[in-house]
C-alpha cells in the first residue's frame, strides 16, 4: 500500500517531495494508472497535485503563453487559451476520450516523456521553457534538455513541473498526427509547425519518429528562404513537397507493433507538406 499525500498548495507539494524525493507525482493519473494496473509501477509514496491551484493557472500576453503543469487537455481546448496557442489546442483534441482529456494534464504529458506525447512537438515548435521547482529552487530548461530519452527526463529527486512558458508568434500554427484510427489512439507519427512572420522563420518539431522530439532545423532554414514573406500568398507545391522530404530526413523512426519505420518516414513527409500548405494558405496571417 502506497503512502499518499494530497497537496493543496505548491508549498505543500514541495514539502511532501522534500520529505520523500523519490515519491511519484500524481496529477490526472492517465499514464500512471496504466502502468500501475499492468504491474509496471509500484510506488511506495505518492504526492497528489491535482488540487494545487498554482499548477492550474495559465496566462496569455502579447508575445508569450504560460500554462501551468496541472492544466488539463480540456482546458487547453477552450478559448481564450486555445486562441493564443492553437496548435496546443489541436494536440489536446487528439488525446484520448473526454474523460481522459478532463483528467490528463500538460505536466503529466511532459513527465511521461513519451516520444508519442501529443503536446511535446507543439512545445518544441513554440520554443517552450519548462519550469520546475525542487530542493535547490527553480530551474528553467528547453524541451531538448528536459527530455533526455524515451520516457526519461532530467527531473531530479524532489523536483516538480510547475509551468511551461512558450512563444506566441504572429503566424499560423498546425499540429497533425496519424494513427491506425481517427481518435483515442497513440500517435504513429506527429508533427507541429509554427510560422513566425516577425522572425521570418518556420519551426517544425516531430513526434513518435525519434527517441526524443527533434526539430527539423535544416528543413526549417531551407524553407524560410523559399517563402514569400511579404505577400503571404501560399507556398509552391514543389517547395512544400521538398520541405516534406527534408523534414522526413530529420526523423529516425523504428519498426514496432504500431508501424514500420518506412511508413513513419513517409507519413511525416506527408504531414510536413500538408502543415506547411495550411500554415501559408492564402487569406492572410492568423494572428494567434
Amino acid at each position: 500500500m502506497s503512502n499518499v499525500v494530497v497537496a493543496r498548495s505548491l508549498d505543500e507539494a514541495r514539502d511532501a517531495l522534500a520529505d520523500h524525493p523519490d515519491a511519484t507525482v500524481l496529477a490526472g493519473g492517465t499514464d500512471l494508472m496504466v502502468e500501475i494496473n499492468r504491474g509496471l509501477r509500484r510506488p511506495s509514496h505518492v504526492v497528489g497535485v491535482a488540487q494545487v491551484p498554482e499548477l492550474r493557472q495559465w496566462s496569455v500576453a502579447d508575445d508569450r503563453v504560460v500554462v501551468g503543469g496541472g492544466v488539463t487537455y480540456t482546458e487547453m481546448m477552450a478559448a481564450p487559451l486555445a486562441d493564443a496557442a492553437p496548435a496546443l489546442a489541436q494536440a489536446a483534441r487528439t488525446v484520448g476520450s473526454p474523460p481522459i482529456r478532463n483528467a490528463g494534464t500538460l505536466g503529466g504529458n511532459l513527465g511521461t516523456a513519451s516520444p508519442a506525447g501529443d503536446t511535446l512537438p507543439v512545445l518544441a515548435a513554440l520554443n517552450a521553457k519548462i519550469v520546475v521547482v525542487g530542493p535547490d529552487g527553480e530551474r528553467r530548461m528547453g524541451l531538448d534538455d528536459f527530455v533526455v530519452g524515451v520516457k526519461r527526463t532530467s527531473l531530479g529527486p524532489g523536483e516538480l513541473i510547475v509551468r511551461v512558458e512558450m512563444d506566441r508568434p504572429t503566424g499560423r500554427q498546425e499540429f497533425l498526427k496519424i494513427g491506425p484510427r481517427n481518435a483515442m489512439v497513440i500517435s504513429m507519427a506527429g508533427l507541429a509547425l509554427v510560422a513566425d512572420h516577425d522572425a521570418r522563420a518556420v519551426r517544425c518539431a516531430l513526434g513518435a519518429v525519434a527517441a526524443g522530439i527533434p526539430r527539423a532545423s535544416e528543413a526549417e532554414a531551407w524553407v524560410a528562404e523559399h517563402i514569400d514573406w511579404d505577400n503571404g500568398a501560399g507556398v509552391d507545391d514543389a517547395v512544400a513537397d521538398e520541405f516534406g522530404q527534408r523534414v522526413a530526413a530529420a526523423s529516425s523512426p523504428i519498426d514496432d507493433h504500431r508501424s514500420t519505420a518506412a511508413y513513419r518516414r513517409h507519413a511525416i513527409a506527408v504531414l510536413a507538406t500538408r502543415a506547411l500548405k495550411r500554415a501559408f494558405a492564402p487569406g492572410g496571417v492568423d494572428d494567434a
